[in-house]
């Protein structure tokens, strides 16, 4: 199917200007002014903005943890991304211990075979180099378009690895083109910490923000940017919270090491007023890393606006409140972990980012889409609007209201971390690959339209159709 794009105004990491796309073959294939060019579709953009589909490095979805599952499958989760302008995410798959990489990469894809509403890629988290995958296996893993290693530094007794293993599969990522990601947090240091507070009678929510303290997070920060370096490795930091975590990365970044960081949207607009709720609605706020002192804030702002950190992600790992967080009613080390957000990204950032002059509008789009398609090969297949590029495209309505809530969200969980904000700004059509999967409030395209996208390795460009499988 062809579309025409008449007059919008088009903005990218570089470029904000008034031109008509026009998509041919599931690409774009021309921009300019006033095209003549016939189409079996045309949208006027007239006062909108014409977006490249976002892209969020960081997801969880249909994922077991903590006794039970996440409540968004592959189907629901990406539905919830989709209106939220998110084309391309890139989800984790979780080596279970005693498991080879093949067969937990074949379970993972089976999750998702006919439900994909937006494209995907996969990051391999690896847990267990002793009795499930080894060394070499994971050294090929990059030869399927899976071009990235995330390791836990926390999580003691479930997914956390010890340094050798930390080392040794960075040690592989820099023979192989693949990049680092890391969990960073000291899981021994949070291990004595849960122990001491559920030994102290102390099982509330906000003791999960307390026994993992920000100098846990800036002491892993440092040792994986150091041992990175050591084995040559490109590093990633995973969703940095606060001031001792951007430190060590912004020194690293300005010394020219291969260091880059992301944050997460929950973490510039929730605190530790929020998981010292009462009646339990502290846990709606139960991530990790945790809520920080509101003093980050603007260290967060100031880091996405400097390129300390190069990326916003969501870390969307969605549980009920009523059914599943309440597995940790008197304990608050058994609430599940992880947080919703995958539709409200763009909401927010464009909100309280690009309109309160945080940042720039091109600003915006490059920690929403280009930076994580480029750390993650998927650019500029992904990421821009440029001809030649997939037409994943947003047309974004930067003066329509809309309020965040839970009753009108498309998640299956059944709260919001922003519940109530007002913001100005919305996507009205969405486009992936040249098909339109969200008008106005309607999901018009149907479960299977989204494809695995295989990656480049790190450093690489991916070029369209190249590489989708």
């Amino acid at each position: 199917m062809s579309v025409l794009i008449k007059g919008g105004r088009i903005i990218t990491a570089a470029d904000d200007y008034v031109a008509d796309v026009y998509v041919e073959d599931e690409t774009v294939s021309l921009i300019g002014e006033s095209l003549e060019t016939s189409a079996d579709k045309v949208i006027d953009a007239s006062g909108k903005y014409v977006l490249p589909g976002l892209v969020d490095p960081h997801t969880h979805l249909d994922m077991p943890f903590g006794g039970t599952v996440t409540i968004d499958d592959i189907e629901s989760g990406q539905t919830a991304a989709a209106f939220g302008g998110t084309t391309t995410h890139v989800d984790f798959i979780i080596q279970p211990p005693g498991s080879s990489f093949a067969d937990a990469i074949a379970d993972w894809r089976s999750k998702a075979n006919g439900k994909q509403v937006i494209d995907m890629g996969y990051h391999i988290a690896v847990t267990d180099l002793h009795d499930g995958g080894s060394l070499e296996e994971l050294a090929t893993l990059p030869d399927e378009g899976i071009t990235s290693y995330k390791l836990f530094m926390a999580y003691k007794g479930a997914l956390m690895v010890d340094d050798e293993t930390l080392f040794r599969t960075m040690e592989t990522a820099s023979q192989t083109g693949a990049l680092v990601m890391v969990h960073a947090e000291n899981g021994d240091l949070i291990d004595v910490l849960v122990r001491q507070a559920l030994e102290a009678g102390n099982t509330e929510p906000l003791y999960h923000a307390l026994t993992r303290p920000p100098e846990a997070e800036g002491e892993a920060t440092n040792r994986a940017i150091q041992l990175a370096h050591v084995a040559g490795a490109p590093l990633y930091v995973v969703h940095v919270t606060c001031r001792e975590a951007v430190e060590p990365i912004a020194r690293a970044r300005e010394a020219g090491w291969d260091v880059w960081g992301e944050t997460c949207t929950q973490y510039f607009f929730n605190s530790l007023d929020d998981i010292a709720k009462p009646n339990f609605e502290g846990a709606k706020y139960v991530y990790s890393p945790p809520v920080r002192d509101k003093s980050n804030w603007d260290v967060l702002w100031n880091a996405v606006r400097t390129d300390a950190l190069s990326a916003i992600s969501t870390d969307h790992c969605a549980f009920l409140w009523d059914g599943q967080k309440t597995l940790g009613k008197d304990d608050f080390s058994k609430i599940p972990n992880g947080g919703p957000g995958l539709e409200n990204r763009l909401h927010m950032i464009h909100e309280f980012g690009a309109r309160a002059g945080r940042i720039s509008l091109n600003r915006m789009v490059e920690l929403l889409a280009t930076s994580p398609a480029k750390l993650f090969g998927l650019y500029p297949k992904k990421g821009t609007v440029a001809v030649g590029s997939d037409a994943d495209l947003v047309i974004f309505d930067p003066e329509r209201k809309h309020t965040i809530t839970a009753a009108n969200q498309h998640s299956k969980t059944d709260y919001n971390l922003y519940e109530g904000t007002e913001v100005t700004g919305t996507p009205e059509v969405v486009l992936l690959r040249g098909n339109v999967l969200v008008e106005g409030d309607e999901l018009v395209a149907s479960p299977g339209i989204g494809q695995y996208v295989a990656r480049a390795r790190f450093g690489q460009e991916l070029r369209a159709k190249s590489t989708v499988a």
